[in-house]
């Protein structure tokens, strides 16, 4: 037996009705509305669809995905569907900027099957961060797949130098341990980066 009032569920069923972009503003709120009541305190339980336009590539992550594993991409996400939404956050101009998922963007909006599928909107996460704390969630999730190469690691944590993190800070937030931050300024070449010399053995 369904707990969700009769009244609730008739209106969903007329929803299904109105113009896409009415049926869009409702999902928004209502997943927004669903992760407060349920009161867990994870991005991806407010799924929200966002229109293209208000979505931006960032600026400090050129990966790259060789044609073949991009035609792969768009084969699972042709058939499979799209199984994880954009990671993203909003600049101070009400942009969405991509933190993970820049691929995955790209195919929503002009690989067609999946395009059309959408009607042109695109499952984003949102997080709430600075720049800085951006450019570490993008490391982090790119680390975690195994994708990151060492030399745009490397650059992004130059980055994360630019914005007076502390090596400390960057081991805890990326975790790196002191040998892997160090061997990054060792592979790479970032000695003006790291010019202060604080890294040791115990973060002290």
């Amino acid at each position: 037996m369904s707990i969700i009032p009769p009244d609730m569920r008739n209106f969903f069923r007329q929803c299904k009705y109105s113009a896409i972009e009415e049926r869009v503003a409702i999902y928004n709120e209502m997943t927004a509305l669903l992760k407060d009541m349920i009161g867990l305190n994870h991005p991806v339980l407010a799924i929200k669809l966002v229109a293209p336009v208000n979505i931006e590539s960032n600026t400090y992550n050129p990966n790259r995905v060789a044609p073949p594993e991009m035609k792969l991409l768009e084969l699972s996400m042709a058939k499979d569907g799209v199984t994880m939404p954009i990671v993203a956050s909003r600049n101070d101009k009400g942009k969405y900027i991509i933190v993970d998922g820049f691929h995955r963007t790209q195919i929503i909006k002009y690989y067609p099957p999946v395009c059309e599928s959408l009607e042109g909107y695109v499952p984003i996460v949102e997080l709430n961060k600075d720049i800085d704390d951006r450019i570490a969630s993008t490391v982090r999730h790119n680390m975690a797949r195994g994708t990151h190469k060492t030399s745009l690691s490397a650059r992004l944590v130059g980055l994360l130098k630019k914005y007076n993190w502390t090596d400390k800070r960057i081991g805890t937030e990326l975790g790196m341990d002191p040998d892997e931050v160090l061997r990054l300024k060792q592979l790479t070449g970032l000695a003006e980066a790291f010019a202060d010399q604080e890294f040791s053995k115990s973060w002290e």
